[in-house]
């Protein structure tokens, strides 16, 4: 016998002897009230589809049209060839939602058709092969396993208790876990979960040993997450109350680390908003994405190590300007190739964007959306493009109407350095890209679908929206400070990809980039809100610009902006 399969056999007799006892499907509760347990009424519930639609035999995820898979369930099915569809099918959470159903309504064929669907379920999909390739994959087992411990407390089959302790066995191997990462967690709440219900101590302690461990990696001391899409820090955040509301409920004692980063979290999470309260769409991290219930943070700008700059004018105020500056390690797990990318929204609009996240699935498009020409970056004309590469910030300046910043990399083989200026009051953006003599640099600049392209001429691009309202950008080659004309406007182009921005899941809607030519030594990019024609003049390495508010000037020197 090998290893790992004497090792499910003995926890299969392990369960056995803890509590899982044989027979066939009981209710709680026959003809009236059931008990309503914590591990059916639990927020990992799917709000579609409803109890209503399972029983009906249709299903719907990831808003997608509703699928019909009849009482007879095919588990290969696979209606939009989206892996993403296909692991929540395999959760069997929508089974789960019956179960919580019949806790409230007691209606009895709810039970009976949640047990129909898990034991076809365990039937046509074993462990080692012949059912779906979904079936077994890390993330589905660890969203199941929840889902299966809720169906536990009404019904006591032999086949649900030995299916449960082979996600035990699953979720207890050190190959399938993934350690510093959202899907660890959930593995480690859906091991918490089987091992509390059978009194399996060896599980509930290791699953607590892990997790604290996970989240140590997955959150750093100031609350960033790791992952490299801050919209997964909400995520963490919620699944992180669940298995501390866990832990607690299996009389054992949350640690206080995970306490800690739990916290952090939170500043994290409101950092990364913008005024219109959406997050800003990072890495893999959808531009609708709308969290709610976070306290507002004291500072209005904050430097995180792990690779984020986030700043404000102000909170709670829609009109207020907000930027982000990415840099840090290089990219993982949800990260986009987007170092030393920008976004600016201001005067109450998105102006700067992250083309942002479209979804999970292996084409050209989402390759597209990771990669640097769908971020607001420099480029070093002709060199080859070096994933993965790190970013460092090695200078920074934060002043109540201005901040400014200097990140350096060699993710084309030669230093690309980026200065960023941000002054508030007049609101204005001024980016500054340097690389080294014999090489040229070009940049890209994304902006909101709101907005279309009126006149691009002599060096500036004026963009507007349906009010009338417009925003320049304006291009100089420094040292000389002359103006750069020649930037190309592209919007909607497949061939390759550019011009494009993703508002939602599996969504894309064209809106204007803007890709500059190629400047040897350094290019200053100065993006005004409010205006269509700002005036600029250079002297002596002092910049000075008209906006609609008034007169801005700063300092371009070397490869600094101050």
């Amino acid at each position: 016998m090998r290893p790992r399969t004497r090792a499910l056999v003995l926890s299969t007799a392990l369960l056995l002897s803890g509590g899982g006892t044989l027979g066939t499907a009981e209710a709680a509760g026959t003809g009236g009230a059931v008990k309503r347990t914590a591990e059916c009424q639990g927020d990992w519930l799917p709000a579609t589809p409803t109890g209503p639609d399972v029983m009906a035999g249709q299903v719907s995820f990831l808003d997608l049209p509703a699928v019909k898979v009849g009482r007879d369930v095919d588990w290969r099915t696979d209606p939009y060839r989206n892996r993403s569809w296909s692991m929540v099918f395999h959760s069997l959470r929508w089974m789960g939602r019956l179960v919580a159903d019949y806790e409230t309504n007691g209606d009895r064929a709810y039970l009976e058709r949640a047990t129909e669907i898990a034991r076809d379920w365990v039937k046509d999909n074993p462990r080692r092969g012949g059912g779906s390739p979904y079936a077994w994959q890390e993330h589905p087992i660890a969203l199941r396993a929840p889902a299966l411990v809720c169906l536990s407390k009404h019904v006591k089959e032999s086949w649900l208790t030995k299916s449960l302790a082979e996600h035990a066995a699953m979720l207890s191997d050190p190959k399938l876990y993934e350690k510093g990462h959202n899907h660890g967690i959930d593995q480690d709440i859906a091991l918490l979960g089987i091992g509390c219900r059978y009194g399996r101590e060896a599980w509930t302690s290791l699953a607590i040993r892990r997790l604290t461990e996970t989240v140590e990696l997955d959150v750093d001391s100031q609350g960033a997450l790791r992952e490299q899409a801050p919209r997964y820090a909400v995520y963490v955040h919620d699944r992180l109350k669940v298995a501390m509301d866990n832990i607690e409920a299996c009389g054992r004692k949350v640690p206080s680390a995970i306490e800690r980063r739990w916290e952090a979290l939170k500043t994290f999470v409101a950092h990364s908003t913008q005024p219109n309260g959406f997050m800003v769409p990072i890495g893999d991290g959808g531009a609708d994405v709308r969290p709610a219930g976070y306290d507002t943070p004291k500072k209005t700008v904050k430097v995180y190590r792990n690779g984020y700059v986030y700043g404000r004018t102000d909170w709670g105020k829609p009109e207020s300007a907000f930027y982000s500056v990415r840099f840090g390690p290089g990219t993982k797990y949800h990260g986009h190739e987007d170092h030393l990318g920008v976004t600016y929204y201001a005067q109450g609009r998105d102006v700067l964007v992250d083309v942002g996240f479209h979804s999970y699935e292996d084409n050209a498009y989402r390759h597209w959306t990771m990669s640097p020409e769908a971020h607001n970056v420099p480029v070093v004309a002709g060199a080859r493009f070096r994933p993965r590469a790190a970013t460092a910030l090695t200078k920074s300046s934060v002043k109540d109407g201005r901040q400014s910043f200097r990140l350096t990399d060699r993710a084309y083989g030669v230093p690309r350095t980026r200065s960023v200026l941000v002054n508030h009051g007049e609101d204005v953006m001024a980016v500054l890209d340097t690389v080294p003599p014999g090489s040229k640099v070009r940049s890209l600049w994304h902006f909101s679908a709101d907005l279309s392209v009126v006149s691009n001429g002599g060096g500036q691009v004026v963009v507007k929206d349906k009010t009338g309202w417009k925003a320049t950008l304006v291009q100089l080659a420094m040292p000389s400070c002359k103006a750069v004309g020649g930037q190309k406007v592209v919007r909607g182009s497949s061939s390759p990809f550019q011009g494009w921005v993703s508002p939602a899941y599996l969504k894309k809607q064209a809106a204007p980039a803007v890709v500059s030519p190629d400047v040897a030594g350094g290019l200053l990019t100065v993006v005004v809100p409010g205006t269509g024609a700002p005036s600029v003049s250079c002297s002596g390495g002092k910049v000075t610009l008209e906006t609609s508010g008034g007169a801005v000037s700063f300092r371009a020197a070397g490869t600094t902006l101050s």
